[in-house]
């Protein structure tokens, strides 16, 4: 397992094409969602990925106060994106820790936010995060908002 954080500039086009490839599978493919996942925001966060021979096994990107995601401003340091191709391996659940570190290291997160897809809330729970807004309808998909004091 090879652990990545970079930000935009540090990442080389193979990285690029692969983080985007993985995103492109699980958010418009698996999800069957088309939606504009190149949305102005990778500039901007630090890209947190897990590799397992030579794949990507999880991904998340990790955002400072004030980004605006579809939309939405984010008042606290935000992690998304979140993907887990290799699942049921424990993937998904360590690279939020890893994205939690990063948001305390990077921006000096005191709170983070997401904007959880409903069916992920118990496993962002598991993650220590907890609801903290209403249901909303991002890109055809029921999402609520959630934080983590850290």
């Amino acid at each position: 397992m090879e652990i990545f954080i970079k930000r935009f500039d540090e990442l080389n086009l193979g990285e690029l094409y692969r983080i985007l490839a993985a995103r492109a599978e699980i958010f418009v493919v698996e999800q069957n969602c088309a939606y504009n996942d190149i949305d102005g925001m990778d500039a901007p966060a630090v890209h947190v990925w897990i590799e397992e021979e030579g794949e990507i096994a999880a991904y998340s990107r990790v955002l400072d106060k004030g980004a605006v995601i579809a939309g939405v401003k984010m008042d606290e340091v935000s992690i998304g994106r979140v993907i887990t191709p290799k699942r049921g391996q424990g993937y998904g659940k360590k690279i939020m820790e890893i994205a939690r570190e990063v948001a305390k290291k990077e921006f000096g997160a005191k709170k983070i936010e997401i904007k959880a897809q409903v069916q992920a809330i118990g496993f962002y729970e598991k993650c220590g995060y907890k609801v903290s807004g209403e249901e909303f309808l991002e890109d055809g998909i029921l999402h609520r908002k959630m934080s983590l004091v850290v």
